[in-house]
């Protein structure tokens, strides 16, 4: 068990960045991966980024490449996700998730409430 807290959303420009932090409460949070996802009304969770427990492997989604940096802090119990040159269409909820699979493809069990990014044009 891990609570999440994102947080660091806004109105932002396009062309503008912006700095989410999601912050675990629990005791282990370094055993898990963390993933960044947006959620979009009316569509499917769509993968932003994740790193692994330790912060030694990254990846972005195709949509997003060279625009982003994920990289965490265990000490702090903090993942930060850096977004550079937004777009109108990166707008969308972002929530963090804690992977729990101890091998093989990650899953997501614990989830944040999210963080509202907007872009305007």
């Amino acid at each position: 068990q891990v609570t999440l807290v994102e947080s660091g959303g806004g109105l932002v420009q396009a062309g503008g960045s912006l700095r989410l932090s999601c912050v675990g409460s629990g005791r282990f949070f370094d055993r898990y991966g963390i993933g960044w996802f947006r959620q979009v009304p009316g569509k499917e969770r769509e993968f932003v980024a994740g790193v692994t427990k330790s912060g030694d492997t990254t990846r972005y989604a195709d949509s997003m490449k060279g625009r982003l940096t994920i990289s965490r802090d265990n000490t702090k119990k903090t993942v930060t996700l850096q977004m550079n040159s937004l777009k109108p269409e990166d707008t969308g909820v972002y929530v963090c998730a804690a992977d729990t699979a101890i091998h093989g493809p990650p899953f997501y069990d614990f989830w944040g409430r999210g963080t509202q990014v907007t872009v305007s044009s």
